[in-house]
């Protein structure tokens, strides 16, 4: 099993675009009882891999609840660069 930051980034790869709620739900499976397997936590982790050009926001809307969910997605430098680090 990956550590979750790296199954985190790895989703990316995958996916056209996601959000954090999305990213959980996906993950939740084999990584439901990690604890940092929650939207803030998530945020952060896609925040920090946005900061070190491996994804980019590409939208942003309000969920139900009237939360703001902002969606990534790894542009072509970013996902060969989680591609060529972390191994499937």
């Amino acid at each position: 099993m990956k550590p979750l930051n790296y199954a985190i980034l790895k989703y990316f790869t995958n996916v056209e675009e996601a959000c954090a709620d999305d990213v959980i739900n996906e993950l939740k499976g084999q990584y439901g009882k990690f604890k940092a397997l929650n939207k803030k936590d998530v945020i952060t982790a896609l925040m920090t891999a946005e900061a070190n050009g491996l994804l980019e926001e590409t939208r942003f809307d309000m969920d139900k609840n009237g939360e703001l969910r902002v969606y990534y997605h790894a542009h072509e430098d970013g996902a060969a660069t989680i591609n060529r680090y972390i191994k499937d």
